[in-house]
């Protein structure tokens, strides 16, 4: 029986940015399969002691394709497949089954470098999950740009939008190619009526993600406070 030091195991380094493992070659060829891992994942190869994509692993080649390092992920009739949604933190505890059908409510979105997705004060109509690429959130005032923060693959915006349509708080700019999936306000309407115990789950995995960016909002406003206090408020 093999044991867990043999040298031909991986860790896998998952989208909350934990290593998972070891496990066998074989194990890991199944999550391939699965599309919890694709060729862009990192893997830590024991025999090589080094970091690799999935799709660098000679053992992995075979099943990712000829152009491993192109098309990480093979298009749907959509434009994705339901296992592709894994890499997106909050849909990462889905099984198969939830992860298709939530496919079926969801569209894809390419959006340009430079492009802005959403504009402050416009109405509120969707909620936005990062499949690829990198946006920003920002405020401008006075012709002044402050960045609010970075999103990348497994990120999301705008879901304030699934509850009102109220006007957006500020803008959502493209800094890469960026792949996007969009839940429109009355396809989520549509979810809750047609599949509550789908989003259920949607809710709360978002309502955690939400929870934790208030808590280090405020920690980052204590910070600020104190720091203001300290210096007398000059």
């Amino acid at each position: 029986m093999e044991s867990d030091l043999s040298p031909n195991r991986y860790f896998i380094w998952g989208i909350d940015e934990s290593p998972y493992g070891p496990v066998p070659v074989n194990v890991l060829a199944e999550w391939v399969t699965d599309e919890r891992v694709t060729a862009e994942t990192w893997v830590y190869a024991r025999n090589e002691n080094r970091w690799l994509k999935a799709g660098q692993i000679p053992e992995l080649k075979n099943y990712f394709g000829v152009e491993v390092n192109l098309q990480p992920v093979t298009p749907s009739r959509k434009g994705f497949t339901p296992g592709s949604l894994r890499r997106i933190k909050i849909l990462a505890e889905l099984n198969d089954a939830q992860l298709a059908h939530l496919a079926e409510f969801l569209e894809l979105k390419d959006s340009k470098q430079h492009s802005v997705i959403i504009n402050q004060g416009d109405a509120g109509d969707a909620m936005y999950l990062v499949m690829g690429g990198e946006v920003r959130v920002r405020s401008v005032v006075g012709g002044r740009e402050t960045i609010l923060t970075t999103l990348t693959t497994g990120d999301f915006f705008g879901e304030m939008a699934l509850f009102d349509q109220g006007p957006r708080s500020a803008d959502v700019v493209a800094n890469t190619d960026a792949t996007l999936l969009r839940l429109s306000n009355g396809s989520f309407q549509r979810l809750t009526r047609e599949a509550p115990s789908l989003a259920t789950p949607f809710l709360q995995a978002t309502s955690r993600t939400l929870s934790s960016r208030i808590r280090a909002d405020n920690k980052r406003l204590t910070r600020i406070t104190q720091q203001f206090s300290a210096s007398g408020g000059n």
